[in-house]
């Protein structure tokens, strides 16, 4: 089956799973009451990045993956603070993001048989992604457990970021 075809395959599935889901909802009135969409509705932008990586795999686009897992990604963010109510820790959990394209990268190098690649692009992009968040959490007041000592998280990337220069073949 050529590309076009399996897009249009699987945009198609899209609509009638969507589709379908609205009907539900408005035939069994008690359905959206028993989901209590007030708390879970980030779970529908979860289910959009599932449909993303879904398309990708269908369509054969590997790359879908990182798209798929920056959507699935902030659902997930949405849903902790939803159920958490701490609306107020966006201030340092967006530095999530880059980790949610480095799972992305990950997932996609594993996909299309790049691997090493994948795994070492989305891997400094966790690490990244990882230290920007213990760093601003300390320093806005959302993790309390490193204290003082967070600058000494930045030296220690900073060396591994030196010694991985120094041993860098030419």
């Amino acid at each position: 089956m050529d590309r076009r075809r399996r897009s249009s395959l699987a945009v198609g599935l899209l609509l009638i799973l969507v589709g379908a889901w609205f009907v539900a909802i408005q035939l069994v009135p008690g359905l959206e009451a028993w989901l209590n969409l007030e708390v879970t509705w980030p779970l529908l932008i979860v289910g959009v990045g599932v449909l993303l990586l879904l398309i990708g795999l269908v369509t054969g686009v590997p790359g879908m993956a990182v798209p798929a897992c920056i959507v699935a990604g902030l659902g997930g963010i949405f849903y902790w603070q939803s159920l958490t109510a701490n609306w107020e820790s966006w201030i340092y959990i967006w530095t999530l993001i880059p980790g949610f394209v480095g799972a992305g990268t990950i997932l996609s190098g594993l996909l299309s048989g790049q691997t090493a690649k994948g795994v070492r692009e989305g891997g400094w992009l966790m690490l990244i992604s990882l230290v920007l968040f213990v760093v601003f959490g300390s320093v806005f007041g959302g993790l309390g457990w490193l204290g003082p000592y967070w600058p000494l998280l930045l030296v220690a990337v900073g060396l591994l970021v030196v010694v991985r220069a120094l041993l860098r073949r030419r």
